[in-house]
Parts: structure tokens; C-alpha cells; sequence
């Protein structure tokens, strides 16, 4: 399989991945191709954690953020310290070839760093996880607008959201790389632990599941250091490929399936309607 000046000889082509929506590897492979003009300026710089499902996503499954010594060179990497187990070198997409050779890994799920190579500390997103109940998608509605109200509103910081593909809502606040993690995830958890304390009976910043008592949990921990979260227009090991996707505000009530609107068979059809809604968004970002 070539890509310009890069190629890989692609393996198993027909093994099923998703057998529900009867998904291949090859059908993998020729997504992340496609999604590629979008998916990489959010990736540009940015060390990548690989979820990967060699049986496909009813087999063992194994998270991985070292490149394996087998790796093609036209691979780029970069090496993150790690806080006691010693530096990491992990995958940095740079062009399609990349994410198909993922693919090829059998690379479902591809999530990233919160910062880019050269400034590794120093975050530009914040990101706050919406994670719902069981069956309460509306509550998740309803935690990022009133989450988009306090950032944009009262403090002034432009707010993204995304459907995670999973079972939430991300909403994303693009920013100048200058404060480190500590910075930022204090900053996050301020924000959460002021929603939590205006709707007690709705939101909580409870991280033990047995004490959240059918609350959504407001998730300002993916901005630690050494944490990811799952990149715009990633895959998940879903049964039916759904995908994580950047919408407009506006179209929150229109997510008929909640986080797993859009999957493998529709997202290009809403991107050749609607390109990428979060194209440009680290134009004058804010600091901190």
C-alpha cells in the first residue's frame, strides 16, 4: 500500500473487526486514509496512544503508547518523560500513511496527548469528559451548555464540543501552550466543582462511581499529565464503528443516537456537508 513517498505491504485484509457491521481491516485502513485531511491538523505534534484489537473488538484487546521496534522509520516518533518509569517514544502522525499503517495494526481507537512536541508540559486544550449515566444522554446535553455558558460567558474561553463516541460528550477549550498540566487541571476541576456545587442533584465531581447516586460526572482528569483522550474523528471499538466527532453547538439535539451518532458508514456525509466545525479552532486561543 503506497502513500506518496511511504508505503507498507498491509496484512490480513479481510479479517473482520467489527463483525456486527461486518467491518474489515482493510474497510479500517481505507477509513483513517480517507479522514486523514481532517483528522491530522488535531494531531499535528502530538504523541498518540495506540488501542489496538488484533481479533477485532470481541478478542483481547491491549493499549499501547511505545512504538514497537518494528515500526517503519517513516514513522515519526517523540520521546515523553514519564513522572518514575523513564522516558516513552511514542507515535506522532504526521501524514496518511501513518494512520493507515495503524490501521494495520489493527489500531481501532487512536487517542492523544493534550499537548505537542516541543512543549509537551504545557497543554493547548483543556478538556472536559461528560460522562453520563445510564440512559441519560439528556443530562449530557444539558452539562455542556450550562459547561459552554460558564466558559465562554463568564470567563471568556471558547468552548468546542464533540460527541466521544462512546457514551458522553467532550467539550474542549483551545489554548495558548503556556501553562503546565498542574495549571490547567486545577483550572478544569475549579470550573467542574463550580457546577457540581450549583446543581448538586444533576452533576458531580465524584470520582467513585458507587458515590455518584445517578449524577453525571464531571471529568476534569484527562488534563493530567500523562493522560490522552480519544483524538477527533478516531474510531471506537463499538459494535457499530462509531466515531468521535466534532460538532456545532446547534446540533446537539439532533444526535438521534446520543454519543454514537455518527460511525464509520455516515461520518463523510455530514463532512462533505459540513467539513470539519472545528477547523481553525487554535486560531487566537487564549491563555489560561
Amino acid at each position: 500500500m503506497k502513500f506518496e513517498k511511504y508505503s507498507f505491504e498491509p496484512s490480513k485484509l479481510d479479517k473482520v473487526l467489527f463483525p456486527k457491521a461486518e467491518i474489515t481491516k482493510k474497510n479500517l485502513i481505507d477509513y483513517y486514509s480517507k479522514v486523514s485531511e481532517y483528522m491530522l491538523p488535531h494531531l499535528k505534534g502530538r504523541p498518540l496512544a495506540m488501542h489496538r484489537f488484533p481479533d477485532g473488538i470481541n478478542g483481547k484487546a491491549f493499549f499501547q503508547k511505545e512504538v514497537p521496534d518494528y515500526f517503519p522509520e517513516w514513522v515519526d516518533r517523540a520521546e515523553v518523560e514519564r513522572k518514575e518509569e523513564g522516558p516513552v517514544v511514542m507515535v506522532v502522525a504526521k501524514n496518511a500513511a501513518t494512520l493507515a499503517y495503524l490501521a494495520n495494526q489493527a489500531c481501532i481507537a487512536i487517542h492523544a496527548w493534550p499537548a505537542r512536541r516541543g512543549r509537551l508540559n504545557q497543554p493547548d486544550k483543556m478538556v472536559f469528559d461528560l460522562d453520563p449515566p445510564a440512559g441519560r444522554f439528556d443530562l449530557v446535553i444539558k452539562a455542556a451548555r450550562i459547561l459552554r455558558g460558564e466558559l465562554e460567558e463568564q470567563r471568556g474561553l471558547p468552548a468546542f464540543v464533540m460527541t466521544s463516541g462512546s457514551e458522553g460528550l467532550h467539550v474542549v477549550v483551545p489554548l495558548r501552550p503556556e501553562a503546565n498540566f498542574d495549571a490547567v487541571r486545577d483550572y478544569a476541576r475549579k470550573v467542574c466543582e463550580i457546577l457540581a456545587e450549583a446543581y448538586p442533584d444533576d452533576f458531580t465531581t465524584e470520582t467513585r462511581k458507587e458515590k455518584r447516586r445517578g449524577r453525571l460526572f464531571l471529568d476534569y482528569l484527562r488534563n493530567s499529565y500523562g493522560q490522552h483522550s480519544i483524538a477527533p474523528y478516531s474510531v471506537r471499538a463499538i459494535g457499530s464503528a462509531p466515531v468521535a466527532t466534532p460538532l456545532d453547538w446547534k446540533e446537539l439535539e439532533r444526535l438521534d443516537k446520543g454519543a454514537q451518532s455518527y460511525a464509520m458508514n455516515n461520518v463523510f456525509r455530514r463532512l462533505g456537508q459540513k467539513g470539519d466545525p472545528w477547523k481553525g479552532m487554535w486560531q487566537g486561543a487564549p491563555a489560561l
